[in-house]
């Protein structure tokens, strides 16, 4: 199981051309699972993302 964040300004979710999700300014993370991945996986990727400290640069403004 693997999370990239990405510093985003706006993002969307379409499915079968549809918008099931959106967001403005954020982070929007993008997550891949494989078969045998556990409920003990996610629950430590889960605690990495949501205690992650992010900062803003001058750049990320």
């Amino acid at each position: 199981m693997i999370a990239l964040l990405q510093r985003v300004s706006h993002a969307s979710v379409i499915v079968e051309g549809k918008i099931v999700g959106e967001i403005g300014r954020g982070l929007a993370v993008l997550l891949g699972i494989r078969e045998d991945d556990t409920g003990e996986n996610a629950e430590q990727l889960s605690s990495k993302v949501t205690h992650l400290r992010v900062f803003l640069t001058a750049m990320g403004r």
